[in-house]
């Protein structure tokens, strides 16, 4: 765009006005500094709709030629920074309008014949999240297998399972590993949902009630890669249930990398000791100089409050709106790239995170024994020889009070006596059955911590995120 031209080019509706707004009011309401990112996906959307308008013969095939060409040079001279965004400009589809027109005069004019900057939008958004967000799945799938390739070295690791923050069950670091790489696999399928629903092509609906032109609705959403139009022109100009959804999806991935980064936070204080951060992935303290603060952790939890305010933006955005198009949808990019972007680079320190990360496995197995994590186990023992488990629970707990009151921190310390004047049904084999290793071996049903269960586990996540 020519120094000149930057002072002169008028918005697209300028022909109903006498007066430009003024320079302030102008800045305002515009929106190129955000939705520049669009720029290719615009270009695509703008060549296939000339394609079709040349063999629809709205306009001469030379012409719908002539404008592909010039988009393509277009796009080539951007990429290599030949040709700059003019960001005085209203948006990024007035600047692509008004280089084309530059260099083509009004054959570059025709271009927008049939569409609305509405559905030109809608379009080019779609575009953009179609191709944006597989590499936000692609990111998401390196993070499992990040923590699958940890989890399989740990699969008989034994640790402690919490909950309340309490010590619970013995597990193994494997198995909590694995639990991250769960839900991690379920964000990746919510991606791919809001994907479905988002692959159809509003380009063609116009401001909200279509053109009286003869367009190929099927073959310009075919030529953009989506599997169909949309089927009614009011909602695809009002919608942005997509938006919503992948905003949803990102913010739902934020809060999982969050609750993660939360036991990472605690594994690594003084108290716990269960893990020890690379010092790439840590900070010191301008004050303290012992300090190691697992900063990259707490930042992620930081940033998950970007990401839900950024759908609370959206659905507040949305809920007031008459069913077509408002200015207020210009509002609607700003907030889901800031969402994509966060969860792009935290996924990407999570996982640098977790790969150089260092394990005190002697403290994690430590931590097992004291409090009584064999309880439960203790009770399902009772309930194997015949016992109901009510009656067993109590009996447990009466074990474990009996083995505080001792100054005792497992129930094996109690001799076998001392169990059977709480039960006759204990044997000696009780002592077998309730060391931490054999309580995670025991549990060997589907979703449990069994070593042979959690590669069972593992194989099935690898085959889910290929």
């Amino acid at each position: 765009m020519r120094k000149e031209d930057k002072k002169t080019s008028k918005p697209l509706w300028a022909g109903r006005l006498s007066e430009k707004p003024e320079e302030q009011a102008f800045a305002f309401q515009a929106s190129i500094n955000i939705d520049k990112r669009l720029v290719f996906d615009d270009i695509e959307c703008s060549k296939a709709h000339a394609v079709m308008l040349g063999k629809q013969g709205i306009i001469t095939k030379d012409s719908a030629s002539k404008i592909k060409n010039e988009l393509d040079k277009i796009a080539a001279e951007i990429k290599s920074g030949k040709l700059e965004i003019d960001t005085t400009q209203e948006d990024i589809h007035s600047f692509l309008e008004s280089a084309l027109t530059e260099r083509l005069g009004d054959i570059g004019k025709m271009v927008h014949a049939g569409r609305s900057r509405n559905d030109q939008v809608a379009v080019a958004f779609r575009l953009f999240l179609k191709r944006t967000v597989p590499v936000l799945q692609s990111e998401i799938s390196f993070a499992v297998n990040v923590l699958l390739d940890t989890a399989q070295l740990h699969v008989t690791s034994v640790m402690p399972g919490y909950t309340h923050l309490q010590r619970a069950q013995p597990v193994t670091l494997g198995y909590h590993l694995t639990a991250w790489a769960c839900a991690l696999q379920r964000d990746i399928t919510r991606f791919s949902d809001a994907l479905t629903r988002l692959d159809e092509c509003p380009l063609g609906s116009g401001a909200l009630a279509g053109t009286t032109l003869p367009l190929d609705r099927k073959t310009t959403a075919a030529t953009l890669g989506f599997s169909r139009s949309t089927l009614n022109s009011m909602d695809a100009i009002a919608d942005r249930d997509f938006a919503i959804e992948i905003s949803s999806a990102c913010a739902v991935t934020m809060v999982h990398l969050s609750r993660f980064c939360e036991d990472i936070i605690l594994w690594a204080s003084e108290e716990f000791k269960f893990i020890e951060l690379s010092d790439s992935w840590s900070t010191g303290s301008s004050i303290m100089p012992q300090k190691k603060n697992p900063d990259f952790a707490e930042l992620i939890r930081g940033k998950t409050g970007r990401t839900a305010g950024n759908l609370v933006t959206l659905l507040t955005l949305l809920k007031g709106l008459p069913y077509a198009y408002n200015k207020d949808l210009q509002e609607d990019k700003e907030s889901l790239f800031d969402s994509i972007d966060t969860l792009s680079v935290c996924l990407k320190m999570f996982a640098g995170m977790i790969k150089d990360a260092s394990f005190n496995l002697k403290r994690m197995k430590a931590a097992c024994i004291g409090g009584f994590l064999e309880a439960t186990d203790t009770a399902e023992y009772l309930v194997k020889k015949g016992l109901p488990f009510r009656a067993a629970h109590e009996t447990a707990a009466k074990i474990v009070r009996d083995c505080i009151e001792k100054g005792f921190k497992h129930i094996s310390s109690l001799n076998i006596a001392e169990l059977k004047k709480h039960s006759k049904l204990f044997e000696e084999d009780i002592y077998k059955a309730i060391t931490p290793l054999a309580c995670i071996k025991a549990r060997n049903l589907p979703g449990g911590p069994a070593p042979k269960e959690v590669r069972r586990q593992i194989r099935i996540l690898r085959k889910k995120i290929l």
